[in-house]
């Protein structure tokens, strides 16, 4: 299985910098293969349960040859309801290896989240911290044992 600790950088990357973008699309596109395997043969709703954490949910929402775009949330109950959140659209570029967020829930309820989004509205500044937020985040759903096989 690749690792994203195994990408031997051909330079040093500099934060927040276009080459930079580049290699946290590539170590998103790995962590997403390691939660979800045969992400290019999936289609529809799934959910991950494991023990002390909450549910995973993603959806598939467009399948081509070249791409998958697809959600990724946690669904909270709370006393007024059902929370989504985090609530990403990720599309993963398979030809090129690599996965970015689309679009990112503006209703953040998690204030480290909200500094992130909120932080700096220039373009790269801004799929910086996405791609940064699903990094992390795909890191902890490993860690925690999050697979997404089956329905």
């Amino acid at each position: 299985m690749l690792l994203d600790s195994l990408l031997v950088p051909e330079t040093i990357v500099r934060p927040k910098s276009f080459v930079g973008l580049m290699a946290l699309y590539e170590s998103n596109y790995l962590r997403l293969l390691r939660l979800i395997p045969e992400i290019d043969r999936l289609d529809g709703c799934y959910r991950s349960r494991v023990a002390g954490d909450c549910d995973l949910y993603v959806e598939i929402i467009e399948l081509s040859r070249y791409t998958v775009t697809l959600s990724l949330t946690y669904h909270l109950p709370t006393d007024k309801g059902l929370l989504i959140d985090p609530d990403m659209m990720v599309r993963v570029y398979l030809d090129g290896q690599q996965a970015e967020v689309l679009a990112i829930g503006e209703q953040q309820r998690h204030a480290a989240l909200r500094r992130l989004v909120l932080a700096h509205r220039e373009e790269l500044d801004h799929r910086w911290q996405s791609n940064m937020i699903l990094n992390k985040w795909l890191e902890y759903l490993s860690d925690q044992g999050h697979l997404v096989l089956e329905r």
